[in-house]
């Protein structure tokens, strides 16, 4: 782990006990998060993003098959850590989640207020006066009125429910923020409103951020680095600039022809077939089958081939 990367992980593996066989959700994961950076999580729905976000907070369900790997925090192990040390002393406080739906994970029957104000009185011990006058500063920070304290979320637009969501996951001033698919079901004014505040707040409040979603258009305005999920692996990571002119990776050469683009008269491609199974991958390259350059080496897994500091892919086309 280098000296200026927040977050290191290595080797991460997730795999979950189901009735058809073990689901191998995350198998094998690296990737660093530099200090108040953006790392983008893109792929298909079903390749393990959502599973990775709740593998580095240790949101298991009851059903985990096998759970290992490093995770570095600012050069600590925090996967040495108990599940109660992990609750008190990382989770929320030092790394916080904005889940996906979010605009529905709001209580009903509790004000938004009381909602925000909950975390700083659990993980940093404010009392109810100060947890509000906190909640206030965040609501502040991301553009919500400060009546808004006072209200239900169904008082509240989708939108402004977002914002909220987010408040709520910055009230306890985290280093980390995951954010798991922040603008879906959203319009597309909202959507580009929601980016432009992530970028304000990272910032302001020098917050770094996972950003998991497939909406490769969106994330593109907050991204500063890119990691490409497929089938449980990481296929690809590289620097924004490089992956969204010049991808490495045939998956994310079909991702990016996959967006619709104003200024260009050529179509968006496709992906033939299907994401294999996680309950059986394949033995070789995950990709190879939907792969238009497979040849005979995609029998056999793929190693990551560093092409340079900033750019990593999992392809024997580049070896």
């Amino acid at each position: 782990m280098s000296k200026k990367d927040l977050l290191s992980v290595r080797n991460l593996r997730l795999h979950f006990q189901t009735r058809a066989g073990v689901v191998q959700a995350v198998d094998g994961i690296d990737f660093d998060l530099p200090t108040n950076k953006a790392t983008v999580v893109i792929g298909e729905s079903g390749c393990g993003k959502s599973s990775l976000a709740k593998a580095i907070l240790r949101l298991l369900p009851n059903n985990v098959a096998s759970f290992d790997g490093e995770v570095w925090l600012n050069n600590e192990d925090i996967m040495s850590l108990s599940n109660e040390e992990f609750r008190k002393q990382i989770r929320w406080k030092k790394i916080a989640m904005v889940p996906q739906a979010a605009m529905n994970a709001l209580n009903p029957v509790m004000r938004i207020g009381d909602q925000v104000a909950e975390p700083a009185m659990v993980h940093l011990g404010m009392n109810r006066k100060e947890a509000l006058a906190r909640a206030l500063t965040m609501f502040e920070q991301v553009g919500v009125p400060g009546d808004f304290l006072h209200r239900y979320a169904f008082e509240l637009s989708g939108g402004m429910r977002q914002r909220a969501a987010l408040a709520m996951s910055l009230v306890t001033e985290p280093q980390l923020v995951i954010l798991d698919e922040p603008t879906s079901a959203l319009d597309v004014l909202t959507q580009a409103n929601i980016m432009n505040l992530m970028k304000r707040v990272k910032r302001d409040l020098d917050t770094s951020f996972i950003l998991i979603t497939h909406d490769i258009a969106t994330s593109s305005e907050l991204a500063d680095n890119v990691a490409v999920m497929y089938a449980g692996q990481i296929v690809e990571v590289s620097d924004a600039k490089h992956f969204f002119t010049e991808p490495l990776h045939p998956y994310s050469q079909k991702l990016m022809a996959s967006v619709p683009r104003l200024k260009q008269t050529v179509e968006p491609d496709f992906i033939t077939g299907q994401p294999p199974s996680l309950l059986n991958p394949p033995t070789g390259c995950r990709f190879a089958d939907r792969c238009p350059a497979r040849f005979s080496k995609c029998d056999e897994e793929p190693p990551i081939i560093v092409i340079d500091e900033d750019r990593k892919v999992k392809c024997w086309l580049h070896v």
